[in-house]
């Protein structure tokens, strides 16, 4: 982006913060990350995460993406778009998103092949020109 690297960002990894998971406290839960574009894209980045099932619902992916989205602009400041590529039927990353002050902009169809199948993908964004959340 700025000829820095950025490895600060490249991944994050999660894991369980409640007293109840102390079992799963040493093992990661899931991931986050951010790669930058270069050459027509170097303005832009994609963020990507995972979760294990286990811990869908809880609020922990939203929490991350709000705490990426609140120093990524800030720690990459010739990044002016973050994107998100959210399978069409991934209601739950696509609400993640949104709760992060993300816009979904439309559907690539057919954009990916996933268990045996063409499956519509929808790409939702932030700007660093976008109000940010409270």
């Amino acid at each position: 982006m700025d000829g820095h690297d950025h490895d600060e960002f490249s991944e994050i990894t999660l894991r369980p913060f409640d007293l109840s998971d102390v079992d799963d406290f040493m093992e990661a839960i899931g991931s986050i990350s951010v790669t930058p574009g270069s050459g027509i894209g170097e303005k832009r980045g994609e963020l990507g995460y995972a979760l294990t099932s286990k811990y869908w619902g809880k609020g922990i992916v939203t929490r991350a993406v709000k705490i990426v989205v609140g120093t990524i602009f800030r720690e990459w400041p010739n990044l002016e778009r973050l994107e998100a590529l959210v399978a069409a039927e991934n209601l739950g990353s696509q609400r993640v998103l949104e709760k992060a002050g993300f816009h979904k902009e439309g559907v690539l169809r057919k954009w990916a092949f996933l268990k045996g199948r063409s499956r519509d993908t929808l790409i939702f964004s932030l700007l660093s020109s976008d109000s940010p959340l409270d």
